[in-house]
């Protein structure tokens, strides 16, 4: 095997990925969430991170030869409960899944090392998925959100802040591990916190710092957590007041728009797209 050959193995270009649903995000993202390595989307609440990621449960269902990993789900979550109604809603828009719920498989997290234990023991549930032909092989892990997990168990002083980070790197590469294994696509879901000084802004990818809803602000856990993910996806919002005539009378409302942005990736460049959330799905816009 020559060099080259090894290179062009373990490039993204090359590794199978999973639809996001929409063709337009799919372009944008060179043809969707690769597997082998780890995405992160990151936002503010209200952005879309969670919504993109259940869609992502019902893409990965689909055959291959659809976009899809013709596999099953986990998604672990350590906030909110499972949302199941929502998850119905966007089913709707998958006519060809039959029961798409029963192909995802859910668990709630409590601390950071309790998502180390959960990880570690779902070594025998995906080898025994993937050498059962009854059963589809889970393709897809999702955790939402890794900033939760590291909120209140560790304090800010340099001992807890090097277990955080031992930590920080144990869990990232027992995902890494598992994804090249078993070809999953993992994505972890992540906050932001503001800057509050252009000191606060290391540069960590295309850009010092990042703007949502006009504040600026950059990925939470820093630069340790940052070196521990393979593809970084920045999703941002902004209200826009549109001029409008109500009854004859001149009046102004409220639009919200929705940006998705490469951070940073291996196989993308700094781009961006727009998209759009409604009550059966999550697409995007051409530009």
């Amino acid at each position: 095997m020559k060099p080259e050959d090894l290179l062009q193995r373990l490039s993204p270009t090359h590794t199978q990925k999973c639809t996001v649903g929409c063709p337009v995000l799919d372009r944008f993202l060179g043809g969707g969430i690769p597997c082998n390595s780890i995405t992160e989307l990151v936002a503010e609440s209200g952005c879309g991170k969670t919504q993109i990621s259940l869609q992502l449960l019902l893409s990965a269902q689909l055959p291959t030869s659809l976009g899809g990993l013709s596999g099953s789900s986990i998604y672990l979550y350590s906030e909110s409960p499972f949302p199941v109604r929502r998850l119905h809603q966007l089913s709707s828009s998958f006519p060809t899944l039959h029961n798409p719920l029963d192909k995802i498989l859910t668990h709630p997290l409590h601390s950071a090392h309790h998502l180390f234990d959960v990880l570690s023991q779902l070594d025998s549930l995906l080898s025994s998925r993937r050498d059962t032909p009854s059963s589809p092989p889970i393709k897809l892990i999702v955790i939402d959100s890794i900033a939760a997990l590291f909120r209140f168990e560790f304090e800010n002083n340099p001992r807890d802040l090097k277990q955080r980070s031992g930590l920080f790197f144990r869990i990232s590469s027992k995902l890494k591990e598992q994804a090249r294994r078993f070809g999953l696509a993992v994505v972890v879901i992540n906050q932001v916190v503001d800057v509050m000084n252009d000191s606060d802004g290391l540069r960590i990818g295309n850009s010092t710092c990042l703007y949502t809803s006009e504040r600026k602000v950059c990925a939470a856990l820093g630069l340790s957590w940052a070196n521990c993910v393979n593809t970084r996806l920045f999703l941002s919002r902004q209200e826009e007041r549109i001029a409008r005539e109500v009854n004859g009378d001149d009046g102004f409302s409220t639009q919200t728009r929705r940006f998705i942005r490469v951070a940073f990736a291996p196989h993308l460049p700094d781009s961006y797209c727009e998209f759009v959330i409604t009550g059966e799905k999550i697409f995007g816009l051409e530009r």
